[in-house]
């Protein structure tokens, strides 16, 4: 499995240097404003993509979502959370899903355990069936890689906002 995933990271950075800069959904002011952001903070600035509309009721703040891959059983994501966009807690069912930190400071949290800090290059395997969140660091933008198997019996159940409290105290 590890060299199943080694593959894939390597495949993931030969994508992501093809792919298109920007999506025309997204505004120049946009995506300007959050390029410079997240250059500032460090990493390596992924496309934006298009804004994430289809899941929009799932999130706190704006995201956008740029596909990277064209096996829908295998959807590979860039993640893009404008200032402080989070994911609400959520369960990935009968699979795990991978987060490859790529750019600006973000969180991640599994149910019962403390918010762990993602900066970029970092990686982050949520098991299967785990409760957990991820997304933008409060009052910054944050980018990730997303890779989650599809197939028979694979869903993601989507659950409550995160304690705006809990995270607002995050640094």
């Amino acid at each position: 499995m590890c060299r199943l995933y080694r593959q894939i990271l390597l495949t993931l950075l030969c994508l992501l240097i093809a792919v298109p800069a920007l999506s025309a959904e997204v505004t120049p002011q946009e995506s300007k404003a959050i390029i410079k952001e997240l250059k500032a903070i460090g990493g390596a600035v992924q496309p934006i993509g298009m804004t994430n509309d289809a899941y929009a009721k799932y999130f706190t703040g704006q995201s956008y979502l740029a596909n990277l891959s064209s096996d829908k059983s295998f959807p590979v994501h860039n993640v893009t959370f404008a200032h402080g966009a989070h994911t609400f807690w959520h369960i990935h069912h009968n699979t795990c899903q991978v987060l490859i930190a790529e750019a600006g400071r973000g969180y991640y949290q599994l149910w019962g355990d403390t918010p762990k800090l993602l900066l970029p290059g970092q990686t982050v395997t949520i098991p299967a069936g785990v409760k957990h969140w991820h997304g933008a660091a409060p009052n910054t933008s944050f980018q990730h890689v997303a890779l989650m198997k599809q197939g028979e019996g694979v869903y993601t159940e989507w659950l409550e906002p995160v304690d705006a409290a809990a995270y607002g105290a995050l640094k």
